[in-house]
């Protein structure tokens, strides 16, 4: 039984006694609060909220759960239905709303939901504005409408529609192009929305040779739901028995995109990202961003273009405000977040997908010749788990303290600068956890990087016990 508060909103496990788990009764509270918090930010006229889910078996539950509370705040909803998060985000654009709420937990697994919060402008909240809803989250102060004052539903069955449209209608997605390579493409849609908007996506794009992988949106999700290459085995079998150009695989609410080559091989997660960035960075200048715990490559394609880029904390909405701050034309995250302000300030798999297969038809190389044009660098991603009783932000105040001559950055844990590579250091705000990335331009080096600070991690705790 698990109940986290992170930076997009609420998540936990199904099952289980209120303020120990996500119950129907802390998905009131949660969507309560932050219903009494938009009324509070706009006052008496009217609000509307955009409402849509994954296909996860709890979603319905949760999605009624969410309406009820709503109306019975006089709030206005207009619902999306089985769609994806950036649809969502589109459709808080499109409707001008006030907010959105997405019923998601992402990559979790099925016993997992979600309640991520959405702002007027489609984003998620800001952590400070999250945090905020503490202040409303006891029932006491909630204030229900009388029955001639209840919020309306409305059921928006052409919101992905509208979505797609602003995709194919943005300058640099050229489904002419895309039809004329004639891509064979094996989709693995993980039992979710994806498997509804990528194949009809890639259909619009003019790619007539797809193969459906749990396209089917039950919401059982047939192999672990996060989009790694040890979970997409079958797609990468699939890919190369068939002889497909690629496969394509996006987590259960199509904000992550993982693509596979030809040779069944895995592009990487990190290297999403960077190809797009190099085919927008070819047609508009300008600045990039991603998260502290990204591949250097986006940084060293970006140079490559002559522009400049910048690093942000790990956390979509901190990527989002830092791509605002430095005028990004492209940015995201390395766990193939894409996210291309022209259509919206959030990560999106769809437009992704269009971007990346713009860019391969128009290199006119298969997906194995185009990733070899990219600077190679290994990351490895990992963790330490600690007793509960130490305390780890000292534990990185003297890993720190240790390295406080080598080049670092502190604005999300440590980020320390080797010539080998560089580690970052974060750790967990929920677990006794401290997550390690580590990255160089070669494989052994990465690993040598994390072994080290391993150690340094292991000396430091025997020394607070000596």
């Amino acid at each position: 039984m698990t109940l986290i508060k992170s930076i997009s909103g609420m998540r936990g496990t199904l099952g289980g006694k209120p303020g120990e788990c996500l119950s129907p009764v802390d998905v009131m509270r949660f969507t309560g609060a932050y219903g009494m918090w938009l009324k509070q930010q706009y006052g008496g006229g009217d609000i509307f909220v955009v409402m849509g889910r994954d296909a996860r078996t709890s979603g319905d539950m949760v999605s009624r759960v969410v309406t009820a509370t709503l109306q019975g705040l006089g709030i206005h909803i207009i619902d999306g239905g089985v769609t994806t998060t950036p649809t969502v985000a589109m459709g808080v654009l499109f409707h001008k709303a006030q907010g959105g709420i997405v019923i998601t937990a992402s990559h979790n697994p099925g016993n997992w939901n979600a309640l991520k919060f959405l702002d007027h402008m489609g984003e998620f909240l800001r952590e400070h504005l999250v945090t905020g809803l503490e202040s409303y989250m006891s029932m006491d102060d909630f204030e229900f409408m009388p029955v001639d004052k209840l919020g309306t539903y409305t059921y928006d069955e052409g919101m992905l529609e509208m979505h797609m449209e602003k995709i194919l209608a943005l300058p640099l997605v050229d489904a002419a192009a895309i039809r004329k390579a004639g891509f064979r493409v094996v989709v693995d849609g993980v039992s979710s929305s994806g498997g509804i908007a990528v194949p009809r996506l890639l259909e619009k794009l003019g790619v007539d040779n797809i193969t459906r992988l749990y396209c089917d949106p039950t919401g059982a999700f047939q192999h672990n739901p996060e989009p790694l290459p040890e979970n997409l085995t079958e797609l990468a079998q699939l890919v190369y028995s068939q002889g497909a150009d690629l496969g394509l695989a996006v987590d259960p609410d199509v904000d992550r995109l993982s693509i596979v080559d030809e040779n069944g091989d895995f592009f990487g997660e990190e290297y999403t990202l960077v190809a797009v960035a190099d085919y927008i960075l070819m047609n508009t200048p300008g600045n990039t961003v991603s998260n502290m715990s990204s591949t250097m490559a986006l940084r060293d394609i970006t140079l490559k273009h002559g522009q400049q880029y910048f690093s942000s904390a790990v956390g979509e909405a901190n990527v989002v405000e830092a791509m605002k701050n430095h005028h990004a034309v492209i940015g995201g995250e390395g766990n193939g977040g894409v996210i291309y302000p022209p259509l919206h300030y959030g990560r999106d798999a769809l437009v992704g997908i269009a971007l990346f297969l713009t860019h391969l038809a128009g290199a006119a190389v298969s997906c194995s010749v185009l990733k070899k044009r990219y600077p190679r660098y290994h990351l490895t991603k990992n963790k330490i788990e600690l007793p509960a009783d130490v305390n780890m932000q000292e534990i990185l105040e003297k890993v720190l303290r240790k390295y406080e001559n080598y080049p670092h950055e502190t604005i999300d844990g440590i980020k320390l600068w080797f010539d080998s590579g560089w580690v970052h250091l974060r750790k967990s705000n929920t677990e006794p956890i401290i997550r390690i990335y580590a990255e160089s331009d070669d494989e052994i080096k990465a690993g040598n990087l994390f072994m080290k600070i391993m150690r340094d991690i292991g000396d430091l705790m025997k020394g607070d016990q000596d």
